[in-house]
């Protein structure tokens, strides 16, 4: 299902919403209306290989200014990143049921030119990451970063993508980053 909403300021977004498989994924964009459906699409294929993930997700499709802030505001650093998760939701056992995935459509465009690949492989990349974060992986130390883009990279094999993260060779480690984002009862990564 697809259709365009308005938000408070009056700005046409495109919503794309799917429920499969006993998960729920919306996508929402801002920026790059044309991107929410194919991504959505492929998002939900990509989830379906996970054992945990959350039963509910959306993502946000923005772009630099928008990130910019969510960047300032949750993490305290300046400047557009690729991509926020956060939790919204847990189960007895702790684990996430419902998340939110923000994705910099901008930072995506700039790096699938600078690696030389598509657009859309980048923006799943980013939303998949995202969705590994809400499911439990983490990217903190050395071995788990590892663990975490070589999960990307098969999942994305199996989708026939190919392998991303792995084709950026450019691409390092980020330096770790202390504290965590709150929202409400949430927590979110990066």
């Amino acid at each position: 299902m697809k259709k365009h909403s308005r938000t408070p300021r009056g700005k046409s977004i495109a919503v794309a919403k799917t429920k499969s498989a006993g998960v729920v994924l919306t996508v929402t964009a801002r920026v790059g209306k044309p991107l929410a459906n194919g991504l959505r699409l492929s998002l939900l294929r990509a989830v379906e290989m996970l054992p945990h993930a959350p039963a509910e997700l959306s993502v946000a499709l923005v772009g630099d200014a928008e990130m910019s802030g969510l960047h300032e505001q949750f993490m305290g650093i300046t400047g557009p990143t690729d991509v926020l998760s956060f939790e919204l939701d847990h189960d007895a056992r702790g684990r996430v049921t419902s998340g939110e995935i923000v994705v910099c459509v901008p930072e995506a465009r700039r790096q699938a030119r600078s690696l030389g690949h598509p657009l859309t492989d980048e923006l799943l990349l980013y939303a998949l990451h995202g969705v590994l974060h809400l499911s439990g992986y983490d990217d903190k130390t050395d071995s788990a970063y590892r663990r975490m883009h070589r999960t990307e990279d098969r999942i994305l094999t199996q989708l026939g993508v190919g392998k991303v993260f792995s084709r950026g060779s450019t691409r390092q480690r980020p330096k770790p980053r202390l504290g965590k984002l709150s929202i409400h009862k949430s927590r979110g990564t990066v």
